[in-house]
């Protein structure tokens, strides 16, 4: 654990005296994979002989001084298309799918020369907020192993958390990075919608969804968000903005910073474990010489159905591709190309994606779209116009990421709109698509508390300065599970 636990700047410095090989540090990897898995279940398939392979190759030919993240043992998660390395979204449609390309994160992690050590396991479809909604298993909590790691990115989380590897990649749509970040005790940055490519990233809801890093600490999660950040051409929706140093942001200081509490996110149904532990933090700012005062988000309270709505229309059309047609499982002897369908979706699907598809097909269905869908997307201007008023006198935007810690397994699965309302302070950040970063704030019965912190579209080297500089006045990211 001691190897794995290092940050990436100390590992570095160790690959340039060459005190240490990428041989090895993959070897910890899987050795600590091996140790673990069994009781955390984050991988949905490991890429061992590759990635030995290219660790030789990195050793033997490769240079420590090409880059931060040289080396590095890191996990993607299985809704992001790797070359030869299958690819299947926790869902039995795509249980044979091997995809022919990467995704341009991937290409831009093995530019950095990363090791891709394996998949990680996810809600299906990263629909879901337990990963109990994987076709595969469902991951554990490293924290407690009969709790939930959260999601959809549990499997990215609880791989950082179980020391398994350096990071890993999630995707956020309404809070899928931030929320089993704050469950597992980890860092989870999800960036401004737009700041990393989605090219290759199986869609779930084309407007929300964004690719992010889940990380150890505040400095590693800046390092890989550097790595995947940039406009990319083959994705209509990235944005062509400039690239700054975000390590350079990580000064500490935070004196003047003017900072807001919605008091809708410190309301009823937060327990108030985490209400005190933010409370704390805040604490923690002032004594930095930051200054916080109550702020309103008055839509927030229609921030989830809006949500529902529209992830789940635009889940209805984007996995309308599904078909048993042209990729994936499809049924065996159909009568028809009817029958083929049916009984393809059927059969591939889970309760959880055909409940969203489902509503999202409604939703869109003549009759019926103006009074849901063009209401939904009308209060979704309505909570980002509520960012963007508080934002003209705040510089970042602070509350908890979870109302709750990490409830236990089977707890709440079969209550869907019970699971939905645990996403309730993470899915405004993503109908406004600003950025946001959960950062580990203490305990709370044993279990972590995550602190999240929004900021201003682009302004990314904000957020992380304010999450660095609480993160080096506190211990709480220090803090590692009993595996």
């Amino acid at each position: 654990m001691s190897l794995l636990n290092q940050r990436l700047h100390e590992v570095r410095q160790l690959l340039s005296k060459k005190e240490l090989s990428v041989s090895e540090l993959v070897d910890a990897s899987f050795k600590r994979i091996a140790e673990t898995e069994e009781r955390v279940g984050a991988f949905l398939a490991l890429n061992e002989e590759n990635a030995r392979r290219e660790a030789r190759r990195l050793d033997e030919s490769g240079s420590a001084d090409s880059g931060l993240l040289y080396g590095l043992p890191i996990g993607i998660k299985d809704n992001i298309v790797t070359e030869g390395l299958r690819t299947t979204c926790a869902s039995r449609f795509l249980s044979n799918y091997d995809p022919i390309y990467d995704a341009t994160v991937v290409m831009k992690l093995k530019g950095a020369q990363t090791v891709t050590v394996g998949k990680l396991n996810m809600d299906e479809f990263a629909m879901g907020g337990s990963t109990e909604n994987s076709a595969f298993k469902p991951t554990r909590n490293p924290w407690d192993t009969e709790r939930v790691p959260g999601g959809s990115s549990g499997g990215s989380a609880a791989a950082v958390a179980a020391g398994q590897v350096y990071f890993t990649l999630g995707s956020d749509t309404g809070g899928s990075i931030r929320q089993p970040a704050a469950y597992c005790g980890v860092v989870g940055l999800k960036p401004t919608y737009g700041l990393v490519s989605r090219f290759g990233l199986v869609a779930f809801a084309s407007s929300l969804d964004q690719i992010g890093p889940i990380a150890k600490n505040v400095e590693d999660a800046a390092y890989a968000l550097q790595a995947i950040a940039g406009h990319d051409p083959r994705d209509s929706t990235s944005a062509n903005v400039e690239i700054p140093d975000y390590a350079a942001a990580l000064t500490g200081d935070v004196k003047g910073l003017r900072i807001g509490v919605a008091k809708e996110y410190l309301g009823e149904g937060i327990d108030p474990a985490v209400k005190q532990r933010v409370m704390e933090a805040l604490k923690t700012f002032e004594s930095l010489g930051a200054a916080w005062e109550e702020v309103s988000l008055p839509h927030t309270e229609y921030a989830v159905a809006a949500y529902y709505l529209l992830a789940s229309s635009e889940a209805s059309s984007n996995l309308a591709r599904f078909d048993g047609v042209r990729y994936g499982v499809r049924a065996d002897d159909p009568d028809n190309l009817m029958e083929l369908y049916r009984r393809s979706r059927s059969e591939g699907f889970g309760n959880e994606v055909k409940r969203r598809i489902m509503l999202g097909t409604y939703a869109l269905s003549s009759g019926y779209y103006d009074a849901y869908y063009k209401k939904a997307q009308q209060a979704r201007t309505l909570i980002k116009r509520d960012f963007d008023r508080v934002f003209e006198k705040f510089d970042l935007i602070i509350g908890p990421t979870a109302p709750t810690t990490a409830f236990k397994i089977g707890e709440q699965v079969g209550d869907p709109l019970t699971m939905y309302l645990n996403d309730i302070c993470t899915i405004p950040v993503s109908l406004a698509g600003v950025p946001a970063i959960s950062v580990p704030c203490g305990l709370a019965d044993g279990l972590p508390v995550g602190l999240q912190i929004i900021g201003k579209p682009f302004d990314e080297a904000a957020v992380l300065r304010a999450a660095h500089a609480f993160e080096s006045h506190t211990d709480h990211h220090k803090l590692r599970p009993a595996l």
